[in-house]
């Protein structure tokens, strides 16, 4: 069964009282009037890791384009119903790019900016204004410390992004995002390019940013989502089916069966 706005849902302990960051009603998605999601109602609060999953063609990453405004960067998709991040209407703000200052986005492949490693992580707090060179040597390396990169790349920091590894290109995107100092972080398929270890040394991180910022993980790792998620949705052919606390889902404590077949593996 779909989530509607009226459904019972097991929240996160503390989440009742919670203020949500970011609420969405009766959302639909289409590429060029071809359903891609249909009726989504959720809220996901402040402060929390909200977990994604489902298997491809769910619905999930057009959900996080839809938070941060890309259909109107794409003709083809239309998106209606209302989404409040804050409380106040994402389609109200006049200043697009002022939003997507509040909102780090994180892809499944890495999106290097053509310029040295310090530039790409530097280049949203100089954009803010900030000019201190002190101050921006202190963001790239807490941000680099941060996606657990710095070690790596710490002497060669006038190299250009593009010519790191494609995990380490990926480790990069989530600096980059970090330095924005967003309220939000949304996270697709993040550790696609990362290799196991150092896909647990990110993970520790967004358990730490959960103090400062909230998460929404898209992940087809579904342990991924039990390690880290506080509260977790599963998306399934344009829907949302079920949303509950991560772990009462995966010890079996579900609405709906197909979310027990998919964590189980036994689709998608």
């Amino acid at each position: 069964m779909a989530v509607d706005a009226g459904a019972p849902m097991r929240l996160a302990p503390g989440a009742e009282t919670a203020r949500p960051k970011v609420e969405v009603r009766n959302l639909a998605i289409s590429y060029d009037g071809t359903p891609a999601l249909v009726g989504v109602n959720l809220e996901i609060y402040e402060n929390e890791i909200f977990g994604i999953i489902g298997p491809a063609n769910s619905g999930k990453t057009s959900f996080l384009k839809a938070l941060n405004r890309m259909d109107m960067f794409n003709a083809a998709m239309q998106v209606s119903g209302e989404i409040n991040f804050d409380g106040r209407d994402i389609r109200q703000w006049r200043n697009v790019y002022a939003l997507r200052g509040r909102i780090g986005v994180v892809f499944p492949l890495p999106v290097g900016l053509p310029m040295t490693v310090y530039d790409n992580v530097a280049l949203s707090p100089r954009l803010s204004g900030q000019t201190n060179k002190a101050e921006l040597n202190d963001i790239v390396e807490r941000c680099l410390r941060r996606a657990a990169l710095w070690d790596e790349v710490k002497d060669r920091l006038n190299s250009l992004g593009s010519l790191l590894s494609g995990g380490q290109q990926q480790r990069l995107t989530i600096a980059r995002a970090l330095s924005q100092e967003p309220d939000l972080l949304m996270l697709d398929e993040f550790s696609i390019a990362v290799d196991p270890v150092t896909t647990m040394r990110i993970e520790d991180v967004l358990k730490e940013l959960r103090n400062e910022m909230t998460i929404i993980l898209v992940t087809n790792l579904t342990q991924q989502a039990r390690r880290l998620a506080d509260r977790t949705a599963f998306f399934l052919t344009g829907s949302c089916v079920e949303i509950g606390e991560t772990e009462a889902l995966f010890t079996g404590q579900v609405e709906d069966s197909r979310t027990a077949d998919y964590i189980a593996g036994r689709f998608g």
